[in-house]
């Protein structure tokens, strides 16, 4: 068994009728994520914890913001290819927790659609996956809505 951990943090800006991505899926938002890709930080910090548990470094080295092919790329074709890369080094997932830490947007109306999108990236049933938020109660950078962010806690068996 291995266990990887992952984090990740994006700024925030005030943007009329903006969409965050959140877990693989899009959440209407006064606030846009500053960001090479979607943005999306849960799966960023999923991503690292499962390149962490094959000790296979991080998302910046397989998907580097420097790379332009990179810029504005869906998070979840990123999420797929590392999940390829835990299978060609023999393990499955076995389950995910993650959590999200923002005053904006709301996320409990969203976790189970987050759940069913990340579910279907890592190819594992829904009660493998489990999301929830938190605020930073109006404190820091997160408490103050220029911020975001998500930690990731991964269990991976043996195939």
């Amino acid at each position: 068994m291995r266990i990887g951990h992952g984090f990740d943090l994006h700024r925030l800006r005030p943007a009329e009728n903006a969409m965050l991505a959140l877990a693989g899926v899009r959440v209407p938002c006064a606030w846009q994520v500053v960001a090479h890709s979607d943005g999306d930080v849960v799966i960023h910090a999923l991503c690292d914890a499962l390149l962490g548990a094959i000790a296979a470094g991080d998302i910046g080295q397989h998907f580097p913001d420097s790379d332009p092919q990179w810029r504005g790329a869906d998070s979840r074709v990123l999420l797929r290819s590392v999940v390829a890369k835990v299978h060609v080094a023999g393990f499955r997932v076995g389950n995910v927790d993650a959590t999200i830490l923002a005053e904006v947007p709301r996320v409990a109306p969203h976790v189970q659609a987050m759940r069913t999108a990340l579910a279907q990236c890592l190819g594992v049933g829904t009660d493998c996956v489990s999301v929830k938020a938190t605020t930073m109660e109006q404190l820091g950078d997160i408490g103050e809505r220029r911020a975001l962010a998500a930690h990731a806690v991964v269990i991976l068996v043996p195939t």
